[in-house]
């Protein structure tokens, strides 16, 4: 091995991707929502973008979305370049960091905007107002407005407080005492937190201020319950033969019957585990498909995007005026090209997103026909790579154009990447059977069988082979436990 400080050349080959490249890739792998609000920004920090308030003029000579062609090309030339070359023109998009500052009083008229637009910058700030989400009511808050109905002292209340706020999400004290008061407090000072933690547990929802499950649900025990005896031994001491669906050792241990310890279970599972969730529940997020699917007059599959929301933009004639006017400063023009570039690379960079979700989308409801025709049972295997090479891009390209992308179906609204499943093998060798659909399978055969004598993973293995899917015992195993279905012996019902 030699070592040296010596000068040599060395040619070597790298990729490098441009600013606008990761700009590109970034615009299409958001979703609807989120591309909307990205232009909205872009359009408050480029004073060059408008969007069009009416449809735009065919014969105009302006900067505005150009054909997909064109905007291919000019990603094509801005792709990965190797270190060390340039592209000519791109520094006439350079400027200095501080240009902004310096000449701040250089371009000072703004675009003028027409009274469509104002009225519909209000109507949109008064959804987004309309949208907004209250101040959700907490377990602590609500626990805390409750003490009111108590006549108690106000170092009771302030100490019942404290243990208020030690809850956890689930209404649990998983705290203890000690670690709540400190390692200076005193007997009087421990007494005090007993006592409040005892009016904790007297507040509503019942089975808050519980120590663990079993506390929480003899908590929420009454009197006036049918099964109340039957209920409380269950608790106290048989969770466990309750979830291991063990009724036969239950009954023989106190006596009651399989009839009475069933109904009593059923009772306990009304009882509420986690009383406290429910001052945690989220609004679920609201959906909005990027791709729709209709039928066409030949009765094939077609994708469209939801256009009416993606505004249209184009650059503005003021600028651009401004720009080739003799009187404009070298400053000012540079600061103008700079702004133009960058608001027609987002220009192409949205309309090859349409180009390339369109695209991908076509091609995966083209292998998915029968998906749309008779339900998710009926999906193909698919794969990402089989995507990439129908459409012509790389594969990384088609899981950026998924990524997060709902779409509205005849079957109804599924992610993207719901139609792309591996495959497990047929047992007759004919074609491959999609995950998804052996899972639906393998469902469908637990509904079916025997309660009372429920079909353990071997007989559910023969099972899948009768229906055409060829499986071993161990992946038979695994989709059981991903879609949380018990076992044989927990599954069973006890006469």
């Amino acid at each position: 091995m030699r070592l040296s400080f010596g000068q040599e050349f060395k040619q070597e080959q790298r990729t490098i991707l441009t600013q606008r490249m990761i700009q590109s890739m970034e615009i299409l792998q958001l979703p609807l929502q989120q591309l909307e609000e990205r232009i909205e920004q872009e359009m408050e920090q480029n004073p060059v973008l408008e969007m069009h308030e009416d449809e735009p003029d065919e014969s105009s000579d302006s900067y505005d979305t150009q054909a997909d062609e064109d905007a291919e090309s000019r990603f094509e030339r801005e792709d990965e370049l190797p270190q060390g070359d340039s592209t000519d023109g791109h520094e006439d998009f350079q400027i200095a960091d501080d240009f902004a500052s310096a000449y701040s009083d250089t371009i000072n008229e703004q675009p003028a905007r027409s009274q469509n637009w104002l009225e519909q910058q209000a109507d949109l700030h008064h959804d987004a107002m309309a949208n907004l989400q209250m101040h959700a009511m907490t377990l602590q808050d609500y626990l805390t407005e409750q003490l009111s109905w108590f006549d108690v002292s106000p170092e009771l209340r302030e100490m019942t407080e404290r243990i208020i706020s030690n809850l956890d999400g689930n209404g649990y004290l998983l705290t203890g005492i000690n670690d709540i008061l400190g390692m200076k407090a005193t007997a009087d000072d421990r007494e005090l937190a007993k006592q409040s933690w005892q009016l904790v547990r007297k507040l509503d929802p019942p089975g808050v201020g519980a120590r663990n499950l079993k506390d929480c649900l003899m908590l929420q025990l009454r009197h006036e319950m049918p099964y109340f005896d039957v209920m409380r031994t269950v608790i106290a001491d048989h969770l466990e033969d309750v979830e291991k669906n063990r009724l036969p050792q239950i009954a023989k241990k106190t006596g009651f019957s399989i009839a009475d310890i069933r109904e009593a279970i059923a009772e306990i599972r009304r009882l509420n585990p986690r009383p406290g969730a429910a001052f945690n529940e989220q609004t679920a997020a609201y959906v909005v498909p990027d791709v729709f699917v209709d039928k066409d007059d030949d009765g094939c599959y077609v994708v469209r995007l939801d256009e009416g929301r993606t505004p249209r933009l184009h650059i503005s004639n003021y600028y651009r005026d401004l720009m080739k006017h003799r009187d404009t400063t070298k400053e000012t023009r540079d600061y103008i090209k700079q702004k133009v570039g960058s608001a027609q690379w987002l220009i192409d960079s949205i309309q090859q997103r349409r180009t390339t979700l369109t695209r991908v989308s076509q091609a995966i409801v083209d292998h998915q026909t029968e998906f749309l025709e008779y339900g998710p049972a009926s999906i193909k295997p698919l794969k990402m790579q089989q995507i990439a090479d129908k459409v012509g891009v790389h594969v990384t390209t088609v899981s950026r154009a998924v990524d997060d992308k709902w779409i509205q179906t005849p079957q109804g609204i599924f992610p993207l990447k719901r139609f792309f499943s591996s495959s497990v093998a047929a047992s007759d060798g004919e074609e491959e059977v999609a995950q998804d659909a052996v899972r639906l399978k393998l469902q469908e055969i637990i509904d079916r069988e025997d309660k009372s004598k429920p079909l353990n993973d071997e007989e559910l293995m023969k099972a899948l082979q009768a229906e055409g899917v060829s499986v071993a015992r161990r992946t038979v195993v695994k989709y059981r436990q991903l879609m949380n279905i018990p076992n044989s012996r927990e599954r069973r019902v006890w006469s």
